[in-house]
């Protein structure tokens, strides 16, 4: 008995750790937009322009395993100016997973929008198109308006 219980035990940590090496990325942490770098460029972020007004986020996290599958968890998406401070401006968001490729250039992935609750709050479950490579250098998830044109929040990269 006492043999079945331990076997058991340790079926289930082995297959905890399989399912564990199957993260391809972890982000833990969240940085809202700014619209402008400077006094006169735009805060462009891997080739997409930012969102026309400055967002906060309040939590961000996200898991992204080898075979695209995404979860993602974002709390507190609003907005930090203009007219409709402190809502949620009506968005839907996509998450965007971004893999450098060389200097310059870099892979997008992303899944289909969702809406951002009253508060800012949104949930993700899905899978990335077209999927990520089994290696991502570099690593950028983005939080991009629904048509996918503009970021509105980024996570931080866990170790």
């Amino acid at each position: 008995m006492k043999m079945s219980i331990m076997a058991g035990a340790l079926a289930l940590a082995f297959s905890a750790a399989v399912m564990a090496d199957d993260r391809l990325v972890r982000f833990d942490g969240g940085i809202g937009e700014i619209p402008v770098s400077n006094t006169t460029t735009p805060n462009v972020v891997r080739n997409v322009p930012p969102g026309g007004q400055p967002w906060v986020i309040s939590r961000l996290t996200a898991d992204v395993r080898t075979d695209g599958r995404i979860s993602v968890d974002g709390r507190g998406l609003l907005l930090a100016g203009g007219n409709g401070i402190g809502t949620n401006g009506g968005q839907m968001v996509v998450a965007r997973l971004s893999c450098q490729l060389t200097a310059t250039t870099f892979s997008s992935h992303d899944t289909q929008p969702v809406p951002l609750d009253p508060g800012g709050d949104f949930r993700i479950d899905d899978v990335l198109t077209p999927p990520p490579p089994e290696t991502c250098n570099g690593p950028a998830l983005l939080i991009l308006n629904g048509t996918a044109q503009r970021w509105f929040a980024a996570g931080i990269p866990k170790q």
